[in-house]
């Protein structure tokens, strides 16, 4: 991905956005003058949190309207027309749906592009693309606590005020448009309630049946409750700052079990609840006396023990990983349990293909950006394996972390375990 700018210690206070109508100038105001007080106390620090605003009401002075997207900030200040008519991604006036975080339209094609990757996060914990556009080339991340969200250059000069990206280079912490207690930056205005948008534009506009949970603000999360099966993944957590270092089972955030042959659901219900259910089949280059099938059958009767009730709005997650063990009719067997369809994802590193493996879940945004192996990929993978044998087979933690974390929007993670900046 592009480069990424002000990785400064996380700092500051978390703000309650979610109730705030931008309606209401006394809570706005209010909101406002705290913001204030607390910038002004960080003056001296070195991690200060800086803030950009622009006024809305400034005209361009262009008599024809400009190329790409600054049409944007024309159309609006020239031409007056309501920017909720007007593609926010790319300038587009053929918009089919609305933007779900920020006031402003959205096109067909911009549209499908934001649904595919508004939940692909980069092993730094930050998402891959720009929130506005789902793209960007280079992107400043978002210095608030607890907040994974990127923004391009490109937005930020055409939707904020020409130059803004200059001076956000400069600044030493960085708070982005969510996470400021003020609705409005320039001509970006976002969304009373985006948390409540966002899912309603997924369950909308989203082919996939499962369903999707609204996000959770920083100050609501919890630890997660993980009930782990047959592979062990306390290390993964833990280096995503899901776990503490050393809390395992002791804590009741992590239940792990490698036989649940004689596991009956009061067990289940009595160790829960759970958050998140995690299986898989054996590593390629292990040896066991299961056949790969029998995981993912044991895998998904444990899965109806942890369920929540019919209704609940508590997020839920499940994921079940199969190391290429499975035979094509486990694999439509495992589909039609679960109901979702599998996805590949692929570790690629140096252009050499290092492992795969096929998921299913219900955590959102995990589509592979890869084909489906080709023979040709899969026996190169088989080859590795009995060359290296363990080693191989243990190089699945990568693709793991990668499937965790969007997770990363819904449960608290401890800053002891702080995921790097940079790659």
């Amino acid at each position: 991905m592009g480069s990424r700018k002000n990785s400064c210690s996380k700092t500051g206070e978390t703000w309650d956005l979610e109730t705030l109508d931008s309606s209401s100038p006394d809570s706005a105001n209010h909101l406002e003058e705290q913001w204030l007080k607390s910038t002004r106390s960080l003056s001296d620090d070195e991690h200060s949190v800086e803030v950009v605003l622009e006024d809305s009401r400034e005209l361009l002075s262009l008599t024809s309207p400009p190329p790409g997207r600054e049409i944007i900030r024309y159309e609006v200040t020239v031409n007056q027309r309501n920017i909720e008519d007007i593609c926010l991604c790319c300038g587009s006036l053929q918009v089919y749906t609305q933007h779900p975080l920020f006031e402003g339209g959205m096109c067909a094609p911009c549209k499908d592009i934001f649904l595919e990757t508004i939940f692909l996060y980069d092993m730094d914990g930050h998402q891959s693309y720009c929130s506005i556009c789902c793209f960007g080339k280079t992107l400043f991340i978002c210095e608030s606590p607890d907040c994974t969200r990127c923004y391009c250059f490109e937005c930020v000069d055409i939707l904020v005020g020409p130059g803004t990206s200059e001076r956000i280079s400069t600044m030493a912490c960085w708070v982005c448009f969510l996470c400021l207690p003020f609705t409005r930056s320039g001509l970006l205005q976002r969304r009373r309630k985006w948390r409540h948008q966002l899912k309603a534009f997924h369950d909308l506009e989203g082919s996939n049946p499962v369903k999707m949970y609204k996000i959770v603000s920083a100050w609501k999360r919890q630890p997660v409750r993980v009930l782990n099966l047959f592979g062990k993944i306390d290390k993964e957590l833990e280096s995503l700052g899901f776990l503490e270092s050393g809390s395992g089972s002791e804590e009741g955030r992590l239940k792990y079990l490698e036989d649940v042959t004689n596991v009956v659901r009061r067990d289940v219900e009595r160790w829960g609840p759970f958050d998140l259910v995690y299986g898989s089949t054996q590593p390629l280059g292990y040896s066991c006396n299961r056949c790969p099938g029998w995981y993912m059958f044991q895998f998904h009767r444990i899965l109806q023990y942890a369920q929540p009730p019919s209704g609940s709005q508590q997020p839920f997650f499940w994921l079940f990983m199969d190391n290429l063990l499975l035979t094509e009719d486990d694999q439509a067997t495992a589909t039609r349990f679960f109901q979702v369809e599998a996805v590949t994802l692929q570790d690629v590193r140096s252009r050499v293909l290092q492992n795969a493996v096929r998921v299913w879940s219900n955590i959102p945004g995990l589509k592979s950006k890869h084909s489906a192996l080709t023979p040709k990929e899969l026996q190169s993978l088989e080859t590795q394996t009995r060359t290296r044998g363990k080693m191989a087979a243990q190089k699945v933690d990568l693709l793991v972390k990668t499937c965790l974390l969007p997770l990363r929007e819904y449960f608290k993670y401890f800053s002891q375990n702080p995921l790097p900046l940079y790659k």
